[in-house]
């Protein structure tokens, strides 16, 4: 074994008191010294209540209980307090008055066993306590000579260290009288010989026959526990490894001998002689084999530290195992003593006495916190002997008991809210600095592995601490759970129970607010960011937990709702709490909000808005298409002349927006365009279908039809007039059979009421924005911004779709009534043959009696602008049929005035003596018509010369040989060919006819 535990030296040199560092604690054991030394029932049942740890130093023979090892161990103390001199113990007992008799009483001149016969007389302060951080105690020695309070008597004797210490270890009067006598005959035989040397069981195996012993079983019990000592010692645990040598196997074989058969006793009996022999052979070996000056029989490991560790234990009050006895330093001077018999030193006491106060504390039932603090401060002791000892076995011992303690206590940190509550925070701060230090001296001591890295790479208290954080915050979240999910159970008959993870919400955020408040102040001595790591444990728990929920939840519902929101304030209070806790961190808290990894409730609460508008407005559009499908436009479905759906879709916008601010969500302004968004596109998507069907402008308007030139001459007027009547009939009736617009629900009535439907909406929008700023106002998430910015109270597209289409409708119903409705006057009749016969007096009756309808059914915001839709299309009418109304219809040079009073009639007609449409809205579409006719009452040559201009700046020199045909651009106008060209096609007049067959060799019919 190393020289650190040969060296049976350290044991007499270093004697010293424990440093006053040794502990910062500091608390009272105050022990009542009423009782203390009475040895008895109370005593043993008191001892027998501890429940301590199993012993870190390793496992004895079976065979030895813990009275053996009592009573060895105060056997070995009694020896190990002889004097050093080798002179004789004289030992006389007391008498039971205490007086001193020849036969009755300890020699106190004698200078045997001084501190034995030390009297206990002081009451100052004892040093050892003050250096463990305890208060000393103020019993007066009056009450306790005899172990009892006074009576009130006189004073009794004083009693001695020694006979204290008997008390404290249980020791009955008549075992001590035995142990001293046999030490006086071993003193006598063996005049000279140091303690240490002398293998006690042995000797006082010797020194003692069965007829020493009133109680034949008490002799048995006493000769076995020698025998079962000298085997722990010499064969179980020896000091120094056993060798291939036969005194091994001789000493075991006697020994089972002697615990099969009796064996008796004494100095000439040849049996113990034979003992003897075999026991000094492998007692006074060295490691090397040689025989040394020492008996090495009760020092090996784990049998001397157990011994050691029953010695320590006496320094408690055998009546109040919380509390260390006044007398602790001339008591613990003494224990010391034993150390050159067991192989001790200070460094192994340190470990040794960390453990018993530590275990005392335990066994005790964890009740006084000085017993704690006391371990604590011993801890720093050894934690100083652990940097400068390095010896293997020492290592092995220390990392052992460490070992224990670091489980015992990481047994209550790992899960310290279910171990703590505010009462015993005391406590944990100790037991966290006990398990702190034993880690630190593991680690940065003990492990190879640490010596491997440089210290900076491994901050042992930091790690330890945030290991007990995170783990025991999952422990108290997994228990949360089990409440949370038992309370939902409890209530599920109630109304709206509320959901698990809004409770476990709810729990995890007040345990934070404990953490932060309770726990955190003390961890943070060791942790500068406690709270901010258990705040992030306890987030990345509930998210885990919130994670699974959310990839479960396909809809909006109360739940998802409560639980996001309830999810979304927990994560505020939690990031305060780290930000907070992270303000003085050099990164300003980033990497513990980095181990926060978002819950994005509020975004998740988003999506499922999004996707609860989405499904409105899908299922909206759905039914646009369904109720447009039967929806007939009847004007007198009710007094407005507006559809009957519209109202309907209209309801159902309001109702979503109801639903929509009912949600308990708390981000109505935000989401709300998104929204108004999804419900314009609805309104868009019906104002889109109402003007599907009706047709364009284009529907109605004839193809142009061929060219031709006029018949000059009456001769041919009437043939001429019923073979065109014939055709453009039947042109007619071909066109219009390929009109989309001849549909029953697309006649004139229909088409306005289209146009009041669409005017509705418009008008409906601005009733709509006003109520959603209304809804805004009361939603709990708005703000004074969110409604004075007017966020998303806006319909965008909606308007501008309603305007367009009610002026498409507007100009296909003007175009289908002129070109379709009023064919028959305008396109049959007005102008063919001979134009003073077939004036425009028919049409305007019909015009006229189109305008009453219109007035009377559109609304009133919209009636000017298809009144003058309905003008557009008479004047683009008129104009066809001046200039596209084929051969049926031809114009002398005096018929201009005839075609001038009947433009100046229909102008009149909208003009209406000033009731109709304004002056400047007729004179601007006017203009084509009122440009053209001039070009009736010019003569032909003029109209002739002026073509063959306009065609030479058109097309260029090329057209000098041969004029092109211009054409039909559409756009009629007096400076454009193709509309001069139709005016000479239509001029009853030779020159006109003949320019146009020599030039072009039109036909005179189509």
């Amino acid at each position: 074994m190393a020289s650190l535990f040969r060296d049976r030296t350290i044991g007499h040199s270093r004697r010293e008191s424990f440093s006053s560092t040794a502990s910062a604690a500091a608390a009272a054991i105050i022990s009542s010294a009423s009782s203390r030394f009475s040895v008895g029932g109370a005593a043993v049942s008191a001892s027998a209540a501890l429940s301590p740890l199993p012993s870190p130093f390793g496992d004895l023979t079976p065979t030895l209980t813990a009275d053996d090892l009592r009573e060895t161990a105060y056997e070995i103390f009694v020896a190990a307090c002889r004097t050093s001199t080798g002179k004789a113990l004289n030992y006389i007992p007391s008498s039971a008055d205490g007086s001193q008799s020849p036969s009755h009483s300890l020699n106190s001149n004698s200078s045997s066993s001084p501190l034995l016969q030390r009297s206990i007389t002081s009451t100052a302060a004892s040093k050892m306590k003050k250096a463990l951080g305890l208060r000393s105690s103020s019993i007066s020695n009056s009450k306790r000579a005899d172990g009892s309070p006074g009576s009130g008597g006189r004073p009794k004797k004083p009693m001695t260290v020694g006979e204290l210490m008997r008390v404290q270890m249980r020791v009955s009067e008549s075992v001590d009288s035995r142990i001293r006598r046999g030490l006086l005959r071993i003193s006598a035989s063996q005049v000279g010989r140091r303690i240490e040397s002398t293998v006690l069981p042995l000797e006082l195996l010797q020194q003692f026959k069965s007829s020493d012993f009133t109680d034949q079983a008490e002799y048995e019990r006493w000769r076995k526990r020698n025998i079962k000592i000298l085997e722990a010692g010499l064969l179980l645990h020896p000091h120094t490894p056993l060798d291939k040598s036969n005194a091994a196997s001789r000493l075991r074989h006697i020994i089972q001998s002697t615990l099969e058969k009796p064996m008796e006793t004494g100095r000439n009996n040849e049996s113990m002689q034979i003992l003897r022999k075999a026991v000094m052979d492998l007692a006074s070996r060295s490691s090397g084999g040689s025989v040394m000056d020492s008996s090495h029989w009760a020092d090996g490991f784990p049998l001397n530290l157990r011994l050691y560790e029953i010695l320590l234990e006496a320094i408690f009050d055998v009546n109040d195992e919380t509390s260390i006895i006044e007398e602790v330093d001339e008591l613990m001077e003494l224990i010391k003593k034993t150390w050159g018999i067991l192989g001790l030193n200070q460094v192994l006491h340190n470990v040794c006495f960390a453990w018993v106060l530590f275990n005392r504390f335990v066994a005790t039932g964890q009740g006084v916190n000085e017993l704690l603090d006391a371990a604590d401060g011993q801890l720093a002791e050894v934690a100083k002997d652990a940097k400068e000892t390095k010896d293997p076995e020492y290592s092995k011992i220390l990392s052992s008991t460490l070992t224990a303690i670091l489980g015992w206590a990481e047994k209550r940190l790992l899960a310290y809210h279910e171990t703590f509550d505010v009462r015993d925070i005391e406590s944990m701060q100790t037991i966290v600095s006990i398990g702190v230090s034993a880690a630190k001296i593991l680690v940065e001591d003990i492990s190879n592995e640490y010596r491997r890295r440089r210290k900076g790479e491994v901050d042992v208290a930091r790690s330890r601490i945030e290991t007990y954080i995170r783990s025991s915050l999952r422990t108290a979240f997994a228990q949360m759970m089990e409440k949370a999910d038992s309370n939902r159970r409890a209530s599920r008959n109630q109304l709206n129970p509320l959901h698990v993870l809004v409770i476990l919400a709810k729990d995890v955020g007040e345990l934070a607010t404990k953490e932060k408040e309770v726990f955190s102040p003390i961890l943070k001595t060791w942790h500068p960011f406690a709270a901010g790591v258990a705040v992030a444990t306890l987030h990345v728990c509930y998210g885990n937990e919130l994670k699974q929920f959310v990839s479960g939840v396909t809809e909006l519902t109360p739940d998802a709702v409560q639980v996001l929101r309830a999810a979304d304030k927990l994560e505020k209070d939690l990031v305060q709490i780290a930000v907070e806790d992270s303000v003085d961190s050099d990164d300003g808290g980033k990497a513990i909000i980095r181990e926060m990894p978002p819950f994005e409730a509020e975004g998740t609460i988003a999506n499922l808005v999004r996707d609860w508008i989405k499904m409105r407005t899908d299922r909206l559009k759905e039914w646009v298409d369904r109720c447009l499908q039967q929806e007939v436009w009847n004007p007198r479905a009710n007094e407005e002349g507006y559809a009957p759906s519209v109202i309907e879709l209209l309801r159902t916008i309001d109702e979503t927006l109801d639903a929509f601010f009912q949600l308990p969500i708390p981000m109505h302004p935000s989401l709300l365009p998104d929204l108004m968004a999804g419900l314009d596109r609805c309104l868009e998507y019906y104002v889109t279908k109402t003007k599907s069907g009706c047709g364009s402008r284009s529907t109605y308007i004839p193809t142009m039809p061929a060219l031709t030139r006029c018949t000059v001459g009456t001769k041919f007027q009437n043939v001429w007039k019923k073979r065109d009547k014939s055709m453009n009939t039947q042109r007619r009736n071909s066109q219009v059979a390929t009109m989309n617009g001849d549909s029953s629900n697309c006649g004139m009535p229909q088409l306005l009421v289209r146009i009041n439907t669409l005017q509705k909406i418009r008008t409906e929008l601005e009733v709509l924005e006003k109520r959603i700023i209304t809804l805004l106002r009361n939603s709990e998430s708005a703000h004074v911004d969110d409604i004075a910015n007017g966020l998303g109270k806006k319909f965008e597209i909606t308007p501008a779709a309603c305007v367009e289409m009610i002026q498409q409708i507007s100009e296909v119903m003007a175009y289908k009534v002129v070109f379709h409705d009023l064919s028959h006057v305008l396109w049959d009749s007005l102008y063919v043959g001979e134009p003073s016969s077939s004036r425009i007096e028919p049409f305007l009756q019909e015009i006229e009696q189109t305008l009453t309808i219109t007035s009377n059914t559109v609304n009133e915001r919209v009636r000017t602008r298809i009144i003058a839709d309905i003008m557009k299309a008479s004047f683009d009418g008129f104009l066809f049929v001046l200039l596209a109304g084929g051969p049926s219809r031809a114009f002398t040079k005096h018929d201009s005035q005839i075609l001038e009073e009947d433009f100046t009639s229909l102008k009149d007609l909208f003009w209406a003596n000033g009731d109709g449409l304004p002056t400047d809205i007729i004179n601007k579409y006017s203009t084509t018509v009122r440009d053209v006719l001039p070009l009736y009452r010019t003569d032909t040559e003029s109209l002739i010369e002026r073509f063959r201009r306009l065609t030479l700046e058109a097309y260029g020199s090329s057209a000098k040989s041969r004029l092109p045909l211009p054409p039909t651009s559409g756009q009629w106008d007096p400076t454009e060919p193709n509309t001069l060209l139709r005016v000479l096609c239509h001029r009853n007049d030779e020159a006109a006819t003949k320019f146009l067959k020599k030039t072009y060799n039109l036909p005179k019919k189509l």
